[in-house]
């Protein structure tokens, strides 16, 4: 309900659901606050957010203003506000003035300096003199692990770290100790924290207590930094993240906020697996192999050696593209060498399991809901997928699912939603439903009610079962087990119990069956009249995207490649290690047969040793381009800095660049004007027109705000002349970006109420820190002031409806005396994924390799703990230390894919001569 307001005397229309503080924030008014957050809500802690409050009615007429915490007080109709008042603003000094006194005076070395949220707000008070001048109470700072510094000094006890960490992200190892004025924020003993979403202490944290330690090595004050707009390209959600540098060097990943995504909260792995793209053994001049020997080249013969290595010796020309390139560059690989040419790089198994997914998500009329309403559902069943492995933001959202119980039981009370504390007390432990199946353990079985751990076979009899019982017209399971009939009774009753039940599944599990089983359940409950959602994670940044462009596998392609009937076959292969998706043997007869073969990547591989030409291009911090994420969402990344203008001897062009200039050099086109990524998009509308959405992501290099760029440094950044000084102490050109419409620099628009959805940096007037993101939103933690990033390409007709699946598996049986194990996934967060991996903090959490049988099995085969398990699989031998497992189903072997040496295409193979080895 809309009430009126006053503040300094001015009359509002606001909800009357809101506190005073979220109030007067949404409508530009600055008042500072401290443990308040808009996704944690409010606790009191700080007293910092002091205004004054006058009540009138009709009835009443209140005569005397009251001095009231503004985060913890609701609007009232006909009240006024006053924020600006001598009584006000002097009651919080004296706070922050008590909030600081063992505060250290190290702002100078503080890493948090400019970007401090501390800073922001003592500079809004006005609180600029110190009187306390007795020794300062100090604190043991913990190890928390390679991610996160730990100063427990700068604390100022405002709560939000344990309230994120314990109570919003369902961590358990960070606490808070003591009494008085010696509380102490930190872990029992020194050690890693758990959580996988403990990186978004940094940006919660309103001081320097929680820091973060991979900006060390490359550390820059804000104001010294260029930033870009981006996406992280660490798995399929496509968060939302800011990139910055200095000279040449990515120093620090934030998240940027996007209300159909990520909000306010990135996982570990997207906040610190970049480091790669600083990786200084990486290509950067194109090498052209003579003999034995490696030649270097420049970027014009770079291009002629390609045109003629492909003219010359190829009768044919095949391209395979990658899951981890942008749609631009997969689309010009395609360009270069035609559509019966172009392979998408992806095994024929996933792409059987991501081309139903689309099909489910386009064809079902079943609800695709964002990230954010994903924390709406009042049931979530989870199918085979280990989501805080595969999916971590959307783990996250779960988590926050979980809690909706307990909201609208408390808002049935009159308790509002931001009243934190008094939700929790009021809930008593109640929760949403939350039913998963899988392997093995998850991360989120602490908050689910029922779990169910089987072959991937079986997890998929026991979706088709479930749809079945909801709607009798789905297909049948035959030979059902009856000791899951109480299982089966228990999701039955809680999926036609719920509101908004959703069902999540995903290509991960390695079963195409749990796919169609999810999307069966699905459109059972859609026929009981539910609002019904359903949601697929996939492998990769763009692997939705890829198999748009094109439907042609890589084992399609190895197999053309050597049943050609020519010997001159060229190969074009783009960013993808082919080792990692394909049996090493298939690849190698396939390179073989390869009369020349160009390689383009930014990091190196092993197919790089057997290519003929290796041209080095652009990470997606050095490129712009689009993804497409899990639900067909498209989102558009920056350049945030260009390679050439540190290291002038590099040779580095973005993927696409490389590609359509060997295209033009070819057929002996000459481009009357430089190239651009505006071009290669209308080009990707032009042939695929259901991807118009592509061209919508972001306004074209045109685009000006009353006839400026964007800038993307804030406007106290340094002097050119000082920024370049490690490269020439004369003062440079700044380099151009003809591709987009920002400039690099601080010369341009940043206005955060400007018709733009790519914000480059979170900064206004008085607000530096991440804080800042209040002054961009429509209300605070609401839409951007111009709509959220990223375009659905990817539309569900509400009306249609699909054929019921009945691709319903054989249960999963062991066959005595037979020597087959089933290869499942078991994925890492830090590990599994290519790029990451080479991140050397990620490194620092990757579990040793190993494989995990049953505690059953291991007594069969007599195996024990201090041994190592032996086995061969698609021709390859492994020999791997043991883990243990009384969850993992007998039969099968869990390895930890996509570690180096444990490829991807493992999972649902089968293993042979089994043993154990003693170390």
């Amino acid at each position: 309900m809309m009430i009126s307001i006053y503040i300094e005397g001015k009359k509002y229309t606001v909800e009357d659901s809101k506190n005073i503080l979220e109030t007067c924030l949404s409508l530009g008014f600055d008042i500072p606050y401290f443990c308040w957050h808009p996704a944690l809500g409010s606790v009191g802690a700080c007293r910092q957010c002091a205004v004054k409050q006058q009540y009138f009615s009709n009835t009443i007429k209140d005569t005397k203003s009251h001095l009231v915490m503004s985060c913890m007080t609701p609007v009232s109709d006909g009240s006024s506000i006053i924020i600006f008042d001598d009584e006000v603003e002097e009651f919080r000094k004296n706070i922050l003035e008590l909030l600081m006194i063992n505060h250290p005076h190290d702002c100078p070395i503080c890493e948090e300096g400019g970007n401090c949220h501390l800073q922001d707000m003592t500079a809004m008070v006005g609180q600029t003199y110190r009187r306390y001048r007795f020794n300062k109470r100090t604190h043991y700072n913990q190890y928390l692990g390679p991610f996160i510094g730990h100063e427990m000094n700068r604390c100022i006890t405002c709560y939000r770290c344990i309230r994120y960490y314990n109570d919003y992200a369902g961590g358990d190892d960070l606490g808070v100790f003591g009494v008085h004025d010696n509380i102490y924020f930190g872990r029992v003993q020194d050690g890693m924290l758990r959580s996988e979403f403990s990186g978004n202490l940094i940006e919660i944290c309103p001081t320097g207590v929680f820091t973060d330690k991979t900006q060390t090595q490359n550390y820059t004050r804000k104001w010294d930094m260029i930033f870009a707009p981006s996406i992280c390209q660490q798995c399929s959600v496509g968060c939302n993240i800011i990139v910055g540098e200095r000279y040449g060097k990515l120093c620090r990943v934030e998240n940027r906020y996007n209300g159909n995504i990520n909000g306010y909260f990135l996982c570990d792995r997207g906040r610190f697996g970049c480091d790669y793209v600083n990786i200084d053994n990486r290509p950067k001049v194109p090498s052209n192999k003579q003999g034995d020997n490696w030649v270097v080249l420049n970027e014009r013969q770079a291009i002629q050696e390609a045109t003629n290595g492909l003219k010359y010796n190829c009768n044919r020309i095949i391209g395979i593209g990658s899951s981890r390139a942008s749609m631009e560059s997969n689309f010009s690989l395609l360009k270069l060498v035609g559509p019966d040419n172009f392979y998408n790089g992806i095994n024929n198994l996933e792409q059987e399991r991501l081309l139903l997914i689309i099909e489910i998500l386009c064809n079902s009329g079943i609800q695709v809901p964002s990230l954010h309403e994903v924390e709406s559902y009042d049931t979530v069943l989870i199918l085979g997928e280990d989501l805080t492995q595969t999916g971590a933001r959307v783990a996250l959202s779960i988590r926050q699912a979980v809690k909706g119980k307990a909201r609208k039981d408390a808002e049935a009370q009159g308790i509002f939603d931001w009243q934190s504390a008094a939700i929790i007390n009021n809930a008593q432990g109640i929760k949403n439903n939350i039913l998963i199946t899988g392997v093995d353990k998850t991360k989120l079985d602490d908050v689910a009610i029922l779990t169910y751990y089987d072959s991937v076979q079986n997890q998929a009899r026991f979706g088709f079962a479930i749809a079945h019982v909801l709607d009798h017209t789905a297909p049948e399971v035959k030979d059902f087990d009856s000791k899951l009939n109480e299982k089966l009774d228990i999701v039955v009753q809680k999926l036609m119990e719920a509101h908004k039940p959703l069902i999540i599944s995903g290509s991960s599990a390695g079963s195409k069956e749990l796919i169609a089983a999810a999307a069966n359940i699905a459109r059972a409950l859609k026929n009981r009249g539910s609002e019904v959602g359903i949601t697929f994670i996939v492998g990769e940044v763009n692997s939705i995207g890829l198999v748009m462009l094109g439907k042609k596998s890589l084992d399609a392609a190895l197999i053309d490649i050597c049943s050609t009937n020519t010997s001159s076959v060229g190969l074009i292969v783009l960013e993808s290690d082919l080792y990692r998706h394909a049996q090493a043997n298939q690849v190698d007869v396939a390179l073989n047969k390869v009369n020349y073969l160009i390689v383009l990547d930014h990091q190196y591989t092993l197919i790089q040793k057997k290519a003929n030409l290796v041209l080095p291009v652009s990470s997606f911090v050095e490129s712009d381009g689009t993804v497409i994420n899990y639900e067909g969402r498209a989102q558009r990344f920056f350049r945030l800095y260009k390679p050439q203008s540190y290291e002038k001897n590099t040779v580095i062009l973005e993927s696409w660049r490389w590609l359509y200039l060997i295209h033009d050099c070819y057929i002996n086109y000459i481009r009357k004007k430089n190239l651009h990524i505006d071009q290669i998009i209308d080009a990707i509308v032009y042939y695929f027109p259901k991807l118009i959405g592509i061209k919508q992501t972001s306004p074209d290099a045109s685009f000006r705000i009353y006839g400026q760029k964007l800038a993307r440094a804030p406007h106290r950044y340094s002097g050119r002349t000082a920024i370049y000084a490690n490269v020439d102490v004369h003062e440079p050109c700044i380099s151009q970006d003809d591709d987009t419409m920002f400039s690099f620099s601080m010369e341009g628009n940043h206005n955060v109420q400007s018709f733009h959805k790519q914000v480059a940096f979170a900064w206004a007037p008085g607000w530096n820190s991440p804080q800042a993101w209040n002054k961009f939103q429509d209300k605070v933690g609401g839409n951007l002031h111009s709509g959220n990033p990223g375009i659905r390409v990817l539309h569900s007709d509400n009306g249609a409806t699909l054929n019921w699946f009945n691709m319903i598996p054989q249960s999963f049986k062991i066959m005595k005396n037979i020597d087959r194990w089933l290869i499942v996934p078991y994925w890492h967060l830090f590990g599994s994924e290519e790029t990451s991996q080479r991140s050397k903090c990620i490194q620092d959490c990757m579990p040793n390799p190993y494989a995990m049988i049953n505690q059953l099995d291991a007594l069969q085969l007599k195996i024990q703990k201090n041994m190592l398990l032996k086995f061969t699989c698609a021709e390859q031998i492994l020999c791997l230390p043991i883990k243990f497992s009384s969850n993992l189903p007998t039969g099968h072997i869990g390895l930890p894919l996509g570690f180096p040496d444990i490829p991807l295409f493992l999972s649902g193979m089968y293993a042979q001569d089994v043993q154990g080895v003693l170390l």
